[in-house]
């Protein structure tokens, strides 16, 4: 296969303004193109805001009102599937050929979840994947995603899939990840610490797949004045400070972590690189042990009313 160069984008997103930051994130994805990026990873809940530093009101046995309003706010700022932010996100999409992986809020109905988009620019929007668990707080103002949106595309780039924050440590989400053969892993984040790289790092090496990872780097400013910051309101508080990064399918990183602000990393992907790493390790092949451990996953769509 031929080599193509990626990119991960570190961007801030405007919690407020979901149509202003697919704007933005559209003008990222142009510039990342003009500089050769074939496939673009952007962070986790880009388009509609990840909510750092918030409690929404809720002490154990208790929902202020004030948090019922800040829910009220955040279900606002989210977006619809067939909106006008995805809209911009895919004519940027078809007018750079890109294939691009965003993290977005979607609402449906009066639940939230957190979700990735994947859009080709050949062919618009090919699917999502909604986040199976949130983690801690985040299950106050999230729902759950199920089994049906765990999909690997296989694109002329290779197999495209992505992993959504703290599930990338669950095993059992990342072992069928390689058994649908992904090649090119995306990891959306908003996990900003030291010891997510060698978490991508271990995935990298575990799945034998390119590791692309995209966070955000955010400061107190971009959120408006009702947002609650546990993190502290000084305006240039920062809230998430990045740290996005390329790992080879040898774990050796090809670009990042970036601490410094927003900005755009590249890296060339050598697609042969998968085999040559597989060579001596592949977990769901050669190197699975199916006589001892087996692995069941259920793709079927989990509904809480069915009409038969």
């Amino acid at each position: 296969m031929t080599r193509f160069k990626a990119a991960v984008v570190q961007m801030a997103s405007r919690p407020d303004d979901p149509l202003a930051t697919a704007e933005a994130a559209a003008a990222r994805l142009r510039e990342a193109a003009a500089n050769g990026a074939r496939l673009v990873v952007f962070p986790e809940a880009l388009v509609g805001g990840y909510p750092k530093g918030a409690s929404f009101g809720a002490p154990i046995g208790l929902r202020k009102p004030e948090g019922r309003a800040a829910f009220a706010r955040y279900h606002a700022a989210a977006i619809d599937p067939g909106g006008p932010e995805v809209a911009v996100l895919a004519d940027a999409a078809a007018e750079t050929g890109a294939f691009v992986v965003v993290g977005v809020i979607e609402r449906d109905g009066a639940t939230l979840y957190c979700t990735v988009l994947y859009i080709d620019g050949a062919k618009g929007v090919v699917g999502k994947h909604r986040k199976l668990m949130p983690t801690a707080g985040e299950r106050l103002i999230w729902g759950f995603g199920d089994g049906s949106t765990l999909p690997v595309f296989r694109t002329e780039l290779g197999s495209i899939g992505a992993v959504i924050c703290w599930e990338n440590y669950m095993p059992a989400l990342r072992m069928h990840m390689y058994h649908q053969g992904v090649t090119l892993y995306c990891a959306p984040t908003a996990d900003d610490r030291d010891t997510w790289l060698p978490t991508m790092q271990h995935i990298a090496l575990e799945g034998r797949t390119f590791v692309l990872t995209a966070c955000q780097h955010i400061t107190r400013a971009a959120y408006g004045p009702d947002h609650e910051s546990a993190l502290g309101d000084e305006p240039d508080r920062v809230m998430m400070r990045g740290g996005s990064a390329i790992v080879s399918p040898m774990g050796r990183v090809l670009a990042g972590p970036d601490f410094s602000g927003e900005t755009i990393l590249y890296a060339e992907i050598d697609p042969d690189e998968v085999i040559r790493a597989k060579y001596d390790f592949d977990v769901t092949g050669h190197y699975a042990r199916p006589d001892v451990f087996s692995l069941t996953v259920d793709t079927r769509a989990k509904q809480a009313v069915r009409e038969v």
